[in-house]
């Protein structure tokens, strides 16, 4: 039935640095009807068999997950997301999350999990925009991180 709704399997992933900051600000939209599957999967304890689809999910919830399956690496070192806000509309769910970074990155790597272990055909779009460079990937379950270098 979800078929018919949407017969992609997408996410979209935006990265921003903040100029003269230490912070990026990081957009993520998904499906919530796969994003339950998913989460499923992530967590054996089945929390997800609780929530229904009129149901907000739990922002803490989320923020572990995202934090599994999303990785940003600045310069090679980690960086961890603290979650702002996270809203569904329909069947779609989107998260804010701000990550605290160098001021000056010289690299940036974006690991994308989001689904990957679920559809062959996931594409996880991703954007990054820091200082003058916009660049846009497709990651995939075969190729699920990419490098940009900023320098």
């Amino acid at each position: 039935m979800w078929l018919i709704f949407h017969p992609v399997h997408v996410t979209l992933t935006s990265i921003d640095h903040v100029g003269g900051t230490d912070s990026l600000k990081v957009f993520v939209k998904m499906y919530f009807d796969d994003f339950l599957i998913d989460y499923k999967l992530f967590d054996e304890k089945g929390y997800v068999e609780n929530v229904t689809d009129n149901q907000q999910f739990p922002a803490d919830l989320m923020e572990k997950y995202l934090d599994e399956k999303v990785n940003i690496f600045i310069n090679n070192k980690q960086v961890k997301g603290k979650l702002l806000n996270l809203t569904k509309a329909d069947n779609e769910i989107s998260i804010n999350l701000l990550y605290r970074s160098d001021i000056k990155p010289e690299s940036i790597t974006v690991r994308n999990l989001i689904m990957t272990s679920l559809y062959t055909d996931q594409a996880n779009m991703t954007i990054i925009r820091i200082n003058d460079i916009e660049e846009g990937v497709k990651l995939t379950p075969k190729k699920t991180e990419e490098t940009f270098r900023l320098k």
